[in-house]
């Protein structure tokens, strides 16, 4: 079993480990300044691509805790960053999701367009309508490439589970007959451009996160230790069957087990 102790870096989920909707988790301010003080670099990184860098700082400063939006990756920018080294900048891409996904292509060099593209970027749409389904449906049907941000078929939220990206994606894989490429996780290409952006080896960092399917799957195919926390969407048999490095109640537990680890109160 790994020690706590001989990670250096982390890569931290959030929805489900840092807060459930608005509310913060138990010892959120403590975690971030035990996180602080060694100092252990990190980046949040999540699935969800609704939200800009900047608003999921901007959230979790109304929950006491300072994050620099450099210290939060989304999957929306990582399929950007991804498709970036493949296309030169101009391509034409059709986004089906929210603003903070088209913000975080055309941030990448990417120009927004509804025909003649070679990209069909898509996430969760919160105001999706059947008039842009048939819109992304016809486009990869003429011959776009189909990019998916990720396929999380729901999100933790304070009423429970909600439809995620996945139940979108579902439904244009369907009406295109096209399977899509997902970037975010449980696929290694967050992980790797996280990795990239703190200088880190994974040997000595370590995933934390609440789904298995995604956070820790994905933790293992890109070779990091894994530390799956019980407060979100698995349980402790999911958290096993995945065979998760360490397993903790949530992230107020983590705190309790590393600093009895380093000897600390």
């Amino acid at each position: 079993m790994p020690s706590l102790a001989g990670i250096k870096h982390l890569i931290i989920d959030m929805d489900g480990v840092l807060y459930h909707g608005d509310r913060a988790m138990p010892m959120l301010c403590e975690f971030f300044a035990f996180l602080r003080e060694r100092p252990i670099p990190f980046i949040l990184a999540t699935n969800n691509s609704t939200r800009t860098p900047q608003e999921y700082a901007d959230k979790l400063a109304r929950m006491g805790v300072q994050v620099s939006p450099n210290e939060i990756l989304v999957s929306g920018q990582a399929t950007a960053r991804f498709l970036a080294r493949e296309y030169p900048r101009g391509t034409r891409v059709h986004v089906f999701g929210m603003p903070a996904l088209k913000q975080a292509m055309t941030d990448e060099g990417f120009v927004l367009a509804d025909d003649n593209v070679q990209l069909v970027v898509a996430s969760m749409d919160r105001e999706v309508t059947y008039e842009k389904l048939k819109r992304a449906t016809l486009l990869i049907r003429g011959g776009a490439r189909f990019i998916a941000t990720n396929l999380d078929p729901t999100n933790p939220s304070e009423e429970g589970l909600i439809p995620g990206t996945g139940s979108m994606i579902v439904a244009l894989e369907a009406a295109s007959g096209v399977k899509p490429q997902a970037i975010g996780k449980p696929e290694p290409t967050m992980y790797q451009l996280a990795m990239e952006q703190m200088g880190a080896y994974p040997e000595t960092t370590a995933a934390i996160g609440d789904r298995c399917d995604t956070d820790i799957l994905g933790g293992k195919r890109a070779g990091l230790i894994t530390i799956c926390v019980l407060s979100g969407s698995s349980n402790r048999t999911e958290a096993e069957a995945y065979e998760s490095d360490l397993i903790f109640d949530d992230i107020a537990h983590l705190l309790e087990i590393w600093r009895r680890e380093e000897g600390v109160a």
